[in-house]
């Protein structure tokens, strides 16, 4: 359980930018080719920074000293990105791939 708040923490970093931006705006932080909307892959990478600056010792795996509240289960970098990829399905309720700027602010489906 301890673990599961840990990370839903951890994906929800990012996510203080949509308090200070338009959806559209927010999506343009994400969207790194311009061409409005975001793909997994720019998903995954935008929000792969925050698991980058908590990573203090650089060594691809969050130890419980480098969680949110300096406890949990260690976490690496592939199921921090696995669970982001599944993240992404959950928004992208058209299943078309893409994240719009509505979808990308709304809170993920079941």
């Amino acid at each position: 359980m301890a673990r599961r708040a840990a990370l839903a923490a951890l994906l929800l970093l990012p996510l203080w930018a949509r308090a200070q931006s338009t959806p559209e705006e927010y999506l343009r932080e994400f969207d790194t080719d311009g061409d409005g909307r975001v793909s997994e892959a720019e998903y995954v990478a935008h929000m792969s920074e925050g698991f980058y600056r908590l990573d203090l010792n650089g060594d691809g795996v969050l130890e419980s000293d480098e969680l949110p509240g300096g406890h949990g289960k260690p976490i690496t970098l592939k199921q921090y990105q696995d669970n982001l990829r599944r993240q992404f399905h959950k928004l992208d309720r058209n299943h078309d791939g893409y994240l719009d700027a509505r979808e990308l602010t709304q809170p993920p489906q079941g």
